[in-house]
């Protein structure tokens, strides 16, 4: 009885463990045309057999690209690594506007070739959607007007009110033009819509214009280089698993402060860490800093305060 009651409790601590692994970080998934990014969340969340999955940025369903995902712990990163920069790749197709800003609803104001415009035209009207600028949002967007998305009311053809973002276009390059199709490729800021860019383009030239492919090649310190294809992690979920960028990767451009044994533990409790608590003195530092143990395990995320004084505004353990 007794020697039952030990493979059971041996068996019990095995289970344990095993539900105790706990994976942490950002899978960087190459999103194929098709799926939406909540899709991609919801089939990664089967081969990850994990809940805690979330994007940081929506991808389009006929977009392609860069979605990284976060996974476990890093979730709570979301809000941080969704505000950086994005590059796309966008295919323009001039010579009809469509309300959607793009392809996916071939229904607009049509326009014959502009056979009249050049590579010197286009490269002369994106001029002025560089460096920063007022952009409207798509009618056909998540925005929310009054905690409705836009899309819901632009599909039931009611007003849709939306108001003018400030963005930042840091470049902006006319690739190749040829046949109507402009190539081009742009970075700008999070909440940039590059459908509006098409869309706004082809107002400029006067002949219409919309988004016909998108492919985003980075979003913040990710790029194509580190993406797995979406079917070859849903195929082999160990290399998935293996693929996942740990937390103490993320965030490179965050200034990082290794704390001693009483700053890990205010830290943690989400406290005020004070210059006593750090393993070195920090010198001169940014508004915001990542907090790592001495194993060098990231810790949570602070920002600067009077008096060398830094307070955690997300702490992950």
């Amino acid at each position: 009885m007794n020697n039952h009651k030990s493979a059971i409790n041996q068996q019990s601590e095995i289970s344990n463990q095993h539900f105790a692994i706990q994976m942490d970080g950002v899978l960087v998934i190459d999103k194929p045309a098709g799926p939406t990014s909540h899709d991609v969340v919801a089939r990664m969340r089967r081969v990850l057999a994990t809940k805690r999955i979330g994007h940081t940025g929506t991808l389009d369903p006929f977009a392609t690209g860069v979605l990284p995902l976060v996974v476990g712990r890093a979730t709570r990163l979301a809000a941080f690594l969704s505000g950086e920069d994005k590059e796309y790749d966008a295919g323009v197709r001039l010579g009809l506007a469509t309300d959607t800003y793009d392809g996916t609803r071939l229904n607009g104001e049509r326009i014959e070739s502009p056979r009249d415009i050049d590579r010197t035209a286009i490269e002369s009207a994106l001029a002025r959607f560089r460096g920063t600028f007022e952009q409207m949002p798509p009618p056909y967007s998540a925005k929310k007007i009054d905690g409705v998305a836009a899309y819901k009311l632009a599909r039931k053809n009611k007003p849709v009110a939306l108001r003018a973002v400030p963005v930042t276009v840091s470049e902006l390059e006319l690739e190749t033009y040829a046949e109507g199709l402009a190539r081009i490729r742009v970075r700008a800021t999070a909440g940039f819509y590059v459908r509006s860019l098409a869309h706004d383009l082809g107002e400029a030239l006067g002949c219409g214009a919309h988004l016909e492919t998108l492919r985003r090649t980075r979003a913040g310190d990710f790029g194509q280089d580190v993406s797995l294809p979406l079917e070859e992690a849903e195929s082999d979920p160990e290399r998935a698993k293996a693929s996942i960028v740990p937390p103490e990767q993320l965030l490179p451009g965050v200034p990082a402060v290794m704390l001693n044994e009483s700053g890990v533990w205010r830290a943690a409790h989400g406290n005020e860490v004070r210059p006593a608590d750090l393993a070195r003195p920090l010198g001169d530092t940014a508004a915001r800093c990542r907090l790592l143990d001495g194993a060098g395990k990231l810790l949570g995320i602070a920002e600067a305060r009077p008096g060398g004084v830094l307070h955690p505004v997300l702490v992950l353990v």
